[in-house]
């Protein structure tokens, strides 16, 4: 059951490292996210090579541009097989609008979830860019806006997951990456959570990388993360 909870994200450029990772993750994992990095190194092949491995693919580029470009961006994905994708929620509600409706039009349907705050941001970055604070306002701000324009979802921090729950309902679903299980370090994420905590709370998919990818067996890191999440939540 945890198992199906993580998308490993797959932060490199190089794809042949890529699909040695899909091979020794294969059943043990939800899916995997496919970055700017591996994307704008090997494109759509990259996608298609993964996806031929037996995994389903997260494709994560956080597209931001005018509501046309975004809609043939997402007609595009779907195209290519992909399961969920991002879109920056600040692009505005006629962008959003755009992205969820090319999705629903699309003849492989995907989910389609809005980015609010990066998980590398704190209040601080949030001023220094020009965005009121908290932190936890500008979320729910942007979330409820995805949710307004049709969006599936939101990508948030696990310490913003209970509040979106609450305020959007069950069927909105939240993709959490800064979660780190209790063994590995933190590293550049500033608001973190374990697993376990983050699906208690309500998230519906982890986003985990550098735990799985630089554990010397991947997939024993995988297997610990998953019986973690199911021993403390049964989930």
């Amino acid at each position: 059951m945890g198992a199906e909870r993580i998308l490993c994200a797959v932060d490199t450029a190089d794809l042949g490292a890529a699909l040695d990772l899909a091979q020794a993750l294969s059943g043990r994992i939800g899916g995997l996210k496919i970055g700017k990095e591996l994307f704008t190194a090997h494109g759509p092949d990259a996608v298609a090579r993964i996806i031929g491995s037996g995994h389903k693919v997260f494709l994560d580029l956080k597209y931001h541009d005018i509501p046309a470009t975004v809609a043939g961006a997402v007609r595009a994905a779907a195209g290519l097989g992909c399961f969920v994708l991002t879109v920056h929620a600040s692009g505005g509600p006629e962008m959003l609008r755009a992205a969820a409706e090319a999705a629903a039009a699309s003849a492989n349907p995907l989910l389609v979830v809005g980015v609010t705050v990066l998980t590398s941001l704190d209040a601080g970055d949030l001023d220094a860019i020009g965005q009121s604070g908290p932190v936890s306002r500008q979320v729910l701000r942007l979330a409820g806006l995805a949710r307004s324009c049709g969006l599936d979802g939101v990508v948030c921090s696990p310490h913003e997951i209970a509040e979106l729950r609450g305020a959007l309902g069950d069927d909105f679903k939240l993709i959490v990456p800064g979660v780190r299980p209790v063994w590995a370090g933190a590293d550049d994420q500033k608001r973190v959570m374990t697993p376990a905590e983050a699906i208690a709370a309500g998230a519906d998919y982890l986003v985990i990388g550098r735990p799985i990818t630089r554990a010397a067996d991947p997939a024993d890191a995988a297997r610990r993360i998953a019986d973690e999440i199911t021993m403390e939540t049964g989930r």
